[in-house]
C-alpha cells in the first residue's frame, strides 16, 4: 500500500521545545505532514538528546528520538539580537509557534502574540508549561510525576493498601501533548477563516486535573471520592477488573447486562445469574469479594491464552502483557505498529508508527534530526544568504 496523502502538508509550525509534552505533540502533526521545526539552543539541543540509557552517536538517543520523529532541527540563541531576527523572519513565514518552556519564559523569549503579531498578524502561539502563565507558579518547573500526585492520580491508581502509587507512563505529558496539538490545530483553523491567530495555553497540571473526568464529577455533584479498588478494578462495575489464571493474569469487563451473560455462559457458570448475590449489577458490586473469589476459581483452570480464545469477541477481555510481550504481539506486528527506519547511527531503527491511519495507511515516519542538521538550509529558505549566515554563527546566535 502506497504511503496516504499527509493532511497537514504546507503547515509550518515552530517549536521551542524539550523532553516530552511538547515534543509528543509536535511530532504528532509532524507525522500527519506539518513541517515541524524544532527550535533548539546551539549548545547540547533539547535536554532530551542526553538522557540515556541508549545513545546513537553525539547528542541523540533513543528517548530523543521517541519524540521528536519527522522533524526539522534548527539551533537559535532566542537570547541573542540575531536569534530574534531569525525568530521573526521564521515566524511571518508560518502558521504556529509553540514552546513547552516554563510559564514565565514565552514573554521574555519573544514567543507570544503580542511578540510577533506585527511580523504575522495570524500566527498561532501555544504555550504548553507546568502551571500555566500568569499566575504565581508561572516560574516553576515541573514535571509530569508532580502533576500525577497533585492532581490525585496517585490515590486511584494501585492496590488498597500500597503507598501512593503513579502511572507507569508518563500520561499526563502525552494528554497535554495530545492538548498542545489540538490548541494548535484549533488555532490555525480559526487563524485561517478569521485572519488573526492568538495566544494559546495549556499546562500540565490543569491537563491531568481535567483527565480525572467522572469521578471528580462524582466529587463536585456527590461529595464522593474515588479511591483505590482491589485488582485494578472498575470503582462501579464488577466484574470488570483483574483474574488469575493458571499462568497469569487476564482483564475481564462486564461493563454491560449482555457481556455479564455472554461471560458466564462461556465460562460455563450459568448459575451465578442466578444467585441472589449477583442479580444486579449493584448486587455484583456489594458481593464483589466472593465474586472474584469464585471467577478466580474458574479462570485459574486454563492458561491465559485459553481464555482469550474462548472470551475474544463475546465479551470484553484482554491478555495482561509485559513491555515485551505487548511489542511483540503478533496482532501488534500485523497492524504495523511496529515499524523500521534508517538511521545515520543504525542501519534499523525500530520505531512506533502512529496510530492514526489514513485510508487505511500508515503515516511515513522518519528519523528526529540531528542537532542543527537543518539550519542552514532553514535560514536560506528563509532568505538569508551566507554572509548573514555567518555573521549569526560569529554571535553564537546558531
Amino acid at each position: 500500500m502506497s504511503a496516504p496523502a499527509r493532511p497537514l502538508a504546507g503547515t509550518r509550525i515552530l517549536s521551542l521545545e524539550q523532553y516530552g509534552a511538547g515534543p509528543y505533540g509536535t511530532m504528532m502533526l509532524a507525522q500527519l505532514g506539518a513541517e515541524v521545526i524544532k527550535l533548539e539552543p546551539p549548545k547540547g539541543g533539547d535536554s532530551s538528546r542526553a538522557t540515556g540509557p541508549y545513545f546513537l552517536g553525539p547528542d541523540d538517543s533513543l528517548f530523543y528520538q521517541t519524540f521528536n520523529l519527522n522533524k526539522r532541527s534548527l539551533t537559535i540563541d532566542l537570547k541573542t539580537a540575531g536569534g530574534q531576527q531569525i525568530l521573526l523572519r521564521l515566524a511571518a513565514m508560518a502558521d504556529a509557534v509553540t514552546n513547552n518552556a516554563r510559564g514565565d519564559q514565552p514573554e521574555k523569549l519573544g514567543l507570544t502574540y503580542a511578540a510577533l503579531a506585527e511580523v504575522n498578524p495570524a500566527i498561532v502561539c501555544v504555550h504548553a508549561s507546568a502551571y500555566g502563565r500568569g499566575n504565581p507558579r508561572e516560574a516553576w518547573p515541573g514535571y509530569d510525576y508532580l502533576m500525577q500526585a497533585e492532581a490525585g492520580f496517585l490515590s486511584v491508581t494501585g492496590e488498597p493498601d500500597a503507598p501512593p502509587t503513579r502511572f507507569g507512563l508518563s500520561m499526563v505529558d502525552f494528554m497535554t501533548g495530545q492538548m498542545l496539538a489540538t490548541a494548535t490545530l484549533a488555532g490555525i483553523l480559526a487563524a485561517r477563516a478569521t485572519g488573526k491567530g492568538a495566544d494559546y495555553d495549556i499546562s500540565l497540571l490543569e491537563a491531568a486535573l481535567h483527565q480525572t473526568s467522572y469521578p471528580a464529577f462524582w466529587y463536585l455533584n456527590e461529595g464522593h471520592i474515588t479511591g483505590r479498588s482491589p485488582r485494578s478494578a472498575h470503582p462501579s462495575v464488577t466484574p470488570s477488573q483483574l483474574f488469575r489464571t493458571s499462568d497469569g493474569w487476564i482483564f475481564v469487563m462486564a461493563q454491560l447486562p449482555k457481556f455479564w451473560e455472554r461471560l458466564t455462559d462461556a465460562i460455563g457458570a450459568a448459575w451465578l445469574r442466578d444467585d441472589p448475590r449477583f442479580a444486579t449489577m449493584p448486587l455484583r458490586l456489594e458481593h464483589r469479594d466472593v465474586l472474584t473469589e469464585i471467577l478466580d476459581s474458574i479462570f485459574m483452570t486454563r492458561p491465559t491464552a485459553d481464555w482469550i480464545a474462548r472470551l475474544g469477541g463475546l465479551c470484553p477481555v484482554a491478555p495482561v502483557h509485559d513491555l515485551a510481550q505487548a511489542l511483540d504481539s503478533p496482532f501488534i506486528r500485523q497492524r504495523g505498529m511496529v515499524e523500521t527506519i534508517p538511521h545515520p547511527d543504525r542501519a534499523e531503527l525500530r520505531v512506533l508508527a502512529n496510530p492514526i491511519l489514513v485510508d487505511g495507511a500508515r503515516l511515513p515516519n522518519t528519523h528526529a534530526p540531528k542537532l542543527g542538521a537543518d539550519t542552514a538550509e532553514i535560514l536560506a529558505e528563509a532568505g538569508f544568504d551566507a554572509a548573514e549566515i555567518a555573521a549569526f554563527r560569529a554571535e553564537g546566535a546558531i
